[in-house]
């Protein structure tokens, strides 16, 4: 146990190198979880080098000082534990899972790889091509051409404007000193948070980081994201044309981030339209057949798949619908019908035992996500990213806070016409001549978050394994 902490408290502290630490002491089995996280994404990106941050997260996979090509993944198997990492829009993380006497190898690893990655330049061009190729992976899907293009309409100035996995163009022509500078530039202690949680003694673990992190250059903070983005002054339209035979409808609004005020409401809204959510990478969100969306259209045979997705995030991002129009349906009644449900939220007070319905839904899915050693080392180091440990700790309460009225509120505010951004795909051609079947009875993606393939393959919240 603890030398005189409680456990199961959050020990939050910060080295003289400015590396954030955040211990979690969990006894429950003999496991423990190293996390470190750098507040640095494609948010972080400029034209010209979109992308770069998933494709350094790939370099740090390819050796460092201490730990050759391919040696993690040997290490890591061999001590029986299970590894990732994975770039989004404000972070890129990596994680290893290992029993708990066997800790020191993720701290040896990250420690490591945190400031002496090698970036070998036959690396660096041969994960060139497989970082293009998973964009053109990527490009298979019409939920990927369809969102990518909706992402890039409704967001102008902001670096949300593109994709994690970035332009086609800026894969094939960034180079080594490109990945190299960004690399120095946000990959050290300044800009990191490591999260430790399992069975370990605090002030021990403390010592152990200290020792391997403690001796790492601060670096210089990273240039601040200036953009903000200007006020959306009426609905915007895109269609994408594709081979595939199935159409797809998609509707993004302008989205509070983590720390306002209006979070919690909206996600209570999220849920009464689309279900509830995980914002967990490991807890896929299944279908929800008693929410709104999926009554409408899935159970009238409109459509074969629809889900609504919001997230936690550092600025104001997208509260995005998706829905994949059953063969035979009309794309266009499928959009009245989206719209016809919004108007619905927006116009008519949602009664106690829905919103509590929904509340009681919410919490559901926060604690499945949360139940594991590696959920909760997820939950600390994001909730230190887009917002704080506070936000997390709090996070039950403050779904218990929202009231009808709030959601109500949230709905007018957000979910209207002047902020809208609706996208379709539609096939480029007819189903008669091409005599293709339309529909599908699949899951849309989520969108977000890529992870390597190295380590456990465990899926993450619509990562896309290279």
């Amino acid at each position: 146990m603890t030398r005189g902490r409680p456990a199961g408290e959050v020990v939050g502290l910060e080295l003289d190198n400015g590396l954030t630490v955040l211990l979690k002491a969990v006894h429950h089995a003999p496991v423990a979880t190293f996390w470190v996280w750098y507040r640095v994404g494609s948010r972080n990106e400029v034209p010209g080098r979109t992308g770069v941050s998933h494709w350094v997260e790939h370099m740090l996979f390819k050796g460092s000082r201490r730990f050759g090509k391919g040696e993690i993944d040997r290490l890591v198997a061999r001590n029986g534990g299970s590894f990732n990492g994975f770039t989004w829009i404000d972070f890129t993380t990596y994680f290893e899972t290992l029993p708990a006497d066997r800790i020191d190898l993720a701290l040896d690893i990250e420690s490591d790889r945190m400031t002496r990655a090698s970036f070998v330049p036959e690396e660096v061009e041969s994960e060139r091509t497989v970082v293009i190729s998973e964009r053109e992976g990527n490009e298979n899907s019409p939920m990927f051409l369809l969102s990518e293009e909706v992402q890039s309409t409704a967001i102008k100035a902001h670096p949300y404007h593109h994709e994690v996995i970035g332009w086609r163009s800026d894969l094939e022509t960034m180079t080594r000193d490109d990945l190299l500078r960004h690399y120095r530039r946000h990959y050290h202690p300044a800009n990191a948070t490591v999260v430790a949680v399992g069975a370990f003694d605090i002030d021990d673990m403390l010592r152990r980081i200290e020792d391997r992190f403690g001796p790492l250059e601060g670096g210089e903070p990273p240039d601040p994201v200036r953009p903000s983005e200007p006020p959306q002054m009426g609905e915007r339209r895109t269609t994408v044309q594709g081979d595939d035979p199935t159409s797809y409808v998609m509707v993004a609004y302008k989205a509070p981030p983590a720390r306002s005020p209006d979070f919690f409401a909206m996600d209570v809204m999220n849920t009464v339209l689309g279900g509830a959510q995980s914002m967990n990478i490991f807890g896929g969100s299944p279908p929800n057949r008693s929410s709104r969306l999926y009554r409408a259209l899935v159970d009238a045979q409109l459509a074969s798949a629809v889900s609504a997705n919001f997230m936690a995030t550092i600025d104001p991002y997208l509260y995005t619908i998706h829905a994949v129009v059953r063969a035979g349906a009309d794309p266009n009644r499928v959009e009245e019908v989206i719209l016809s449900e919004i108007d619905k939220i927006r116009q008519d007070p949602l009664p106690d035992s829905v919103v509590e319905r929904a509340k009681k839904q919410s919490r559901a899915q926060f604690a499945y996500s949360a139940e594991s050693v590696t959920d909760q080392g997820f939950w600390l180091g994001f909730s230190e990213t887009v917002a704080d440990t506070a936000w997390f700790e709090t996070y039950l309460e403050q779904l218990d806070a929202v009231t009808p009225a709030d959601v109500s509120r949230v709905a007018q505010r957000y979910l209207g016409e002047r902020t809208r951004t609706v996208g379709r795909y539609v096939p480029r051609v007819s189903r008669a001549a091409s005599g293709g079947e339309s529909g599908s009875d699949s899951e849309p993606p989520e969108g977000g978050m890529r992870d390597s393939d190295t380590g456990a393959r465990q899926a993450g919240k619509a990562g896309e394994s290279r």
